[in-house]
Parts: structure tokens; C-alpha cells; sequence
């Protein structure tokens, strides 16, 4: 969380408890809930409704999502529970997750801890960096930070190219090359993806808040000029999501949820890095990218998913992350702007997310809904993608930046 300037506001009071109210309800939900209380770490998936699967199958990003959550609620929340609940995730992590013979992170474990999908996901490497930063923050412990940059350098080692810059996507357990690169099978199988290189980029620029290394900020500058220049639309300011490993784009997709997130996140590796050039720069980029992703917002307030522009295609569903991005975007494009539509949209995502995401049994936020606003029951209330992420980090930034000067 970069240092932002905060700001007070007497519009946004009642959207400040509001957002207090539901980041404490998210993340009782996961302290309750979700550990495994027999073999250890959270339950792999618990469907829409409430019921759980114990024997499903434990993601490293799921994992590492939780720690940054809850390494970052301690230190913000001075809760000693949520330091617990660190403590309990990264013990959990290391054990399980950190390939003890070839370096870097697994992709998954079994129900009861074994290693499962022993490949090297770029994007699990990456989340991983950020969840063991945090905790480095809230623990100073020496083993942890040491456990973070090892897994920088081995992501320079064997993820990093050379010739035309910016990381490959997946490997073997042994770091050898692998045919499926996809994070799931909803991607394409390319080399280079714009959501690998953003968390990347977020990885390392926590990474460096902590460790602040010379060749640590070299990278760091590569990857936002890698946007600025590779990934970014220069005329519709939306980003690419596929690319091959020259950068030739390979999709026409417009992810409404992913250019407004990477609005406020490449800032804020700028100001980490108390660049001014780039601080000027990407603050530009943010409104810019806050304006363009606006053809995504409904007449509800709610952020469509997704549109394919060379079918003419928009994914009429409402998942719940892209409405928690918006609201830091937005907030952080007005900030930046002053422009009024942008703090009008933050008041109405939360409107939105109030009335049709949060689950009124738990306070925790469903996937999303479908255009009819049916809930998208077929996804997991709870799982290897859905965790307190996007929705406790919302939150806990619209309190860092309301918070009264």
C-alpha cells in the first residue's frame, strides 16, 4: 500500500463505515470459516451456498492472497487476531508451497498438504514475493525477506527474456520450459500476459518497499515502461491481456476490471519508488485508463466483465473483483483529477456491491451476477480464485485513503 496522500471528505464518511464494516465482516469470514482444521492451511473450495469441499484441491494463490490479507489487515487494523491469522497462513505456506529442492512455488497441494501441479506459474511467484513481503513487514523477520528475494532471483534466472524484455509465463517443477502456459483454461496459451507482468510488478514493488536493491528498481522501471510502451493501448488506453514473446498482441479483449486495477497499481509502484518522472507519468495513465475503462460501468454502477472487440462481444456478468478494483481506481483517478464523475462512480460501485455482491448470511462478497442479476452460482463462494484479495484490499485502501488528515 504506497503512501498515498489522504484525503477528507464528508461525502465519503458514510462509505467509510460502511467499507469498515464489510472488511471486518470479509475477514471474520476467513478467520471462521475457512482454516482447515484437520490438515491444515484453508479449505480448497466452498461452493456457492455454503457448502464445503474439504478434499478439494489448495492453491498457492489462494494462500498467498490470504497471507498479504491478513499480514496487511495486522499491521493496518493493529488486531492481534489478524497476526494470528498471518502467522498461522505463512507457517502453513512455507511448509507446503516452497519447492525445498528446485526453489520457487508450487501451483497447488493436495487436501492434506502433498504437492500436486508442481509447475512454476509466474503469476504464483509473483503473489508470492507480495503475501511474504507483507509478512516481512508485520514481522521483520529476517527468513521471510530472505524467502521473498530468493524467489526475485529466481524469477530473473529463468522467467526473465533477455532479447525483448519482460517475463515468460510457466515452467516446470525444474524451471524447463512447459508446453500449457495457462493460468487457467480460460486463457490463451501465449508467452507473455498483461496479468502476470501487473502482479509481477506488485510483487516487486512491495519487495522493494522492504528491501529497497538497486537491481530490485531496475526491474521495477522496466516493468512500467513495458506497460507504458508494450501493453497499453497508446490510443484507447485499455490494455492488451495476450502476447506472444516479441509482444505481438494476440487478443482483442478489453478487461474493464484489470485496466482499472492496473491504473492505480502501476502509480503506485512509481511513488514507491519516489520517481518523480514516473510518479507525473503514471498518474497521467491512471486517468486516462480510468476514463476509457467507464464504457464498462452499467447504467447500475456495476463493472461489466469483459468485451471482445473484434466480435463485437460484451460478457454480461458482474464478477465481484473488478467492482472492488473500481472503487480504488476511481478514488485514486479523482485524487489525481479532481474530476467529479470519478468520485461519483466510487459511491456507485459500493452502492452496487452493497446491493447485489455481499452475502447477507456472512458479510463475505459472492462471485458476481449475471445481467439478470441472478447470482453466478456456479462458482465458488470460496476457492482457489476467490479469496480476500480483491475485496479486503479495496477496503482497507478506501480506509488508508479517507482516513482524516
Amino acid at each position: 500500500m504506497a503512501d498515498k496522500k489522504v484525503i477528507s471528505n464528508q461525502s465519503f464518511q458514510p462509505l467509510r463505515e460502511n467499507v469498515a464494516a464489510s472488511l471486518h465482516d470479509i475477514l471474520k469470514f476467513w478467520q471462521h470459516t475457512m482454516p482447515d482444521t484437520i490438515h491444515g492451511g484453508f479449505i480448497g473450495a466452498v461452493e456457492y451456498g455454503g457448502k464445503k469441499l474439504p478434499e478439494a484441491p489448495k492453491g498457492a494463490v489462494l494462500h498467498a492472497r490470504i497471507l498479504w490479507t491478513f499480514s496487511t489487515a495486522a499491521l493496518q487494523l493493529k488486531d492481534v487476531s489478524m497476526r494470528q491469522t498471518a502467522d498461522y497462513t505463512y507457517n502453513w505456506f512455507a511448509n507446503h508451497f516452497i519447492d525445498p529442492v528446485f526453489g520457487g512455488i508450487y501451483w497447488s497441494v493436495d487436501y492434506k498438504g502433498q504437492s500436486l501441479e508442481t509447475k512454476k506459474q509466474v503469476y504464483a511467484q509473483g503473489f508470492a514475493i507480495y503475501a511474504l513481503a507483507a509478512y516481512y513487514q508485520l514481522t521483520g523477520n529476517s527468513k521471510v525477506l530472505q524467502q521473498a528475494v530468493e524467489l526475485f532471483h529466481l524469477l530473473e534466472k529463468y522467467s526473465y527474456d533477455p532479447l525483448e524484455g519482460g517475463y515468460f509465463e510457466a515452467f516446470t517443477r525444474e524451471w524447463d520450459t512447459i508446453e500449457d502456459l495457462r493460468l487457467s483454461d480460460k486463457d490463451a496459451n501465449e508467452k507473455k500476459t498483461m496479468n502476470t507482468h501487473l502482479h509481477v510488478l506488485e510483487g516487486y514493488t512491495l519487495l522493494y518497499k522492504v528491501w529497497p536493491d538497486a537491481a530490485l528498481r531496475k526491474k521495477i522501471i522496466e516493468l512500467l515502461t513495458i506497460f507504458k510502451e508494450k501493453i497499453i493501448d497508446k490510443t484507447t488506453s485499455t490494455q492488451g491481456l495476450f502476447f506472444n514473446e516479441k509482444w505481438v498482441r494476440k487478443d482483442s479483449l478489453i478487461s474493464f476490471g484489470h485496466d482499472i486495477e492496473a491504473s492505480w497499481l502501476l502509480q503506485e509502484a512509481a511513488e514507491v519508488l519516489e520517481d518523480e518522472n514516473w510518479i507525473a507519468c503514471t498518474k497521467a495513465l491512471a486517468v486516462k485508463m480510468a476514463f476509457a475503462s467507464l464504457k464498462g460501468i452499467d447504467s447500475d454502477g456495476g463493472m461489466w466483465h469483459e468485451y471482445d472487440v473484434a466480435n463485437h462481444h460484451l460478457v454480461k456478468e458482474k464478477h465481484w473483483w473488478p467492482q472492488a478494483e473500481a472503487m480504488v481506481g476511481y478514488f485514486n483517478a479523482w485524487q489525481n483529477s479532481g474530476e467529479p464523475i470519478f468520485q461519483e462512480q466510487v459511491l456507485k460501485s459500493w452502492n452496487f456491491i452493497t446491493k447485489h455482491l455481499i452475502d447477507n448470511a456472512t458479510g463475505e462478497w459472492i462471485w458476481g451476477v449475471y445481467e439478470d442479476y441472478k447470482p453466478m452460482d456456479r462458482e465458488d463462494f470460496a476457492g482457489f480464485w476467490k479469496c480476500p484479495y480483491h475485496n479486503g484490499r479495496a477496503c482497507m485502501e478506501l480506509l488508508h485513503r479517507t482516513a482524516s488528515v
